[in-house]
């Protein structure tokens, strides 16, 4: 007999059930921890979802809502579902479709996806991309990231090589700080510049993060004669070592003290994780690719990973 599977709206009682299923699922980050999704409650109207089955949670959906369309998540970078280890592949197509009827019911009419990309996984969990396909689902952003498998890593380029040297000589020394407030203020010069953007997180909100997941997410800065002249807040799940903002004063560009300070976290302070995961170098969800920036990652040894969102029209 076929389970039958329970969807009930994510409340605050239920943080606990909740977490604890991120905890033990084979594709949850702490991103989907309600702490760190709720940071921005006041951006989203949350719509999350939790599947039962034989009153025991399988899966969650972190979504938000918007004009009668669910996107999973749309204050998140991924955000598909996270799911329990037993739950097996046609168990998964199930729960889509119980999903997408009761979506239809509540009047959504689309539902945009962002699978959780496969170096987040802990054990094989791609049942989710067949699902996608089942449901003719179309993808409508495929963004690029550049990403180090630490188990094998491969050489850096000789570009890449001759920057860490030259730090070096230039006494560029890489700390772990929690000095957000002297690296911020580098970081939103360079995005203003260089696209006309703010950091998605303000200083504030980054702090907040930082003590609520100060294992998970941490400063690293390089400094050159007791100054910061660059830095990269990096999101550690254990598995995956994903860097979040990167940047370098002007000072930092020329002493190369972005190459020492990405040489520093990938032979010493991440070489325990799985992957290094730089990030994308790609903008208008795929279509620009900025291959200036790609170079200066795939010369550490990165290889392309990619984040994808699709549309299921309901």
């Amino acid at each position: 007999m076929a389970p039958v599977y329970e969807i009930k709206r994510y409340t605050s009682q239920q943080q606990s059930a909740w977490d604890a299923l991120v905890e033990t699922s084979v594709n949850g980050t702490f991103l989907f921890k309600r702490d760190y999704m709720e940071y921005h409650a006041h951006r989203f109207v949350d719509f999350s979802l939790m599947v039962y089955s034989k009153n025991k949670p399988v899966a969650l959906l972190p979504a938000s809502i918007r004009d009668g369309e669910v996107t999973s998540h749309g204050g998140l970078t991924y955000g598909g579902f996270v799911v329990a280890s037993e739950l097996t592949s046609v168990q998964l197509l199930d729960i889509f479709e119980v999903v997408v009827q009761y979506f239809k019911k509540e009047g959504i009419t689309c539902w945009y996806y962002k699978p959780v990309p496969h170096i987040y996984h802990s054990y094989l969990c791609d049942g989710e991309m067949y699902a996608l396909y089942r449901l003719h689902a179309t993808r409508i952003a495929c963004n690029l990231s550049s990403t180090i498998d630490l188990s094998a890593p491969l050489r850096y380029a000789e570009l890449r090589r001759r920057g860490v040297k030259k730090a070096q000589r230039a006494g560029v020394s890489v700390v772990r700080s929690t000095d957000f407030a002297s690296f911020w203020p580098i970081l939103e010069e360079n995005l203003r510049q260089k696209h006309q953007v703010a950091p998605v997180h303000s200083l504030d909100e980054i702090t907040l993060l930082h003590s609520r997941f100060p294992y998970h997410i941490q400063l690293h800065t390089a400094m050159y004669n007791d100054e910061v002249v660059a830095g990269c807040v990096v999101y550690n799940t254990g598995r995956v070592a994903h860097v979040q903002y990167i940047s370098a004063s002007p000072q930092g560009k020329e002493c190369g003290a972005l190459d020492m300070l990405f040489a520093h976290l990938i032979e010493g302070e991440y070489k325990s994780c799985r992957y290094f995961d730089f990030g994308i170098s790609t903008e208008k969800g795929g279509a620009y690719l900025n291959t200036g920036l790609l170079s200066q990652k795939e010369g550490f040894g990165a290889r392309g990973v990619i984040y994808e969102t699709y549309r299921i029209d309901l």
